[in-house]
């Protein structure tokens, strides 16, 4: 059994509070999460396995990211031996809404969740959206925004593992994920 440590603060976080310290320090901003990953002032819970943090722009009331310890790519780097971290992250990231969700329903947060993959991600570190469906945020302010959560270019973490199971990877035809950005919005 992993250890496991829980915060119950679920308060959003400041931007700045990402630096740990380090303005300073230069690095691409694709390569946040590696730091964010060792920011406790972020985290949300650790085990051995993953570590759930709070989104710095969440595009929902409720935006966190499941990452696992150990350095995974995206999605498309996943074999069929990374079975067991994924599923072990969606039974973290369920875990983890369910506790962060009791606490919002006690201000009336809508709190339906998904849980998945931006087919193309933007940031370096594969990590799990655990959003919650009212998309209440200032930081959605493009449709690219939207339709990264509301269209195929989002892949649900069940369908990574089913992918994985029948096939050993994940196959994502990026020519057609890139076009789905860009469609009109649709509600």
């Amino acid at each position: 059994m992993a250890s496991a440590s829980y915060s119950t603060d679920f308060k959003r976080k400041n931007p700045s509070d990402y630096t740990n310290g380090n303005q300073n320090k230069k690095s691409h901003w694709s390569t946040v999460l590696s730091t964010a990953l060792e920011d406790e002032s972020v985290r949300v819970y650790k085990d051995d396995l993953c570590t759930v943090i709070i989104d710095k722009f969440p595009k929902a009331h409720i935006h966190l990211l499941v990452m696992p310890n150990q350095y995974i790519a995206d999605v498309k780097s996943l074999n069929n031996t990374d079975l067991p971290l994924i599923k072990h992250m969606l039974k973290i990231a369920k875990e983890v809404a369910e506790k962060t969700a009791a606490k919002a329903n006690a201000r009336g947060i809508f709190n339906e969740f998904r849980y998945g993959f931006h087919t193309i991600p933007t940031l370096a570190l594969l990590h799990m959206h655990v959003i919650s469906q009212d998309f209440i945020s200032n930081s959605l302010k493009t449709k690219k925004h939207w339709n990264s959560f509301t269209t195929n270019y989002f892949i649900d973490a069940s369908e990574v593992i089913d992918e994985l199971q029948a096939n050993g990877s994940v196959r994502i035809d990026t020519t057609r994920m890139k076009k789905l950005l860009d469609e009109d919005l649709k509600c």
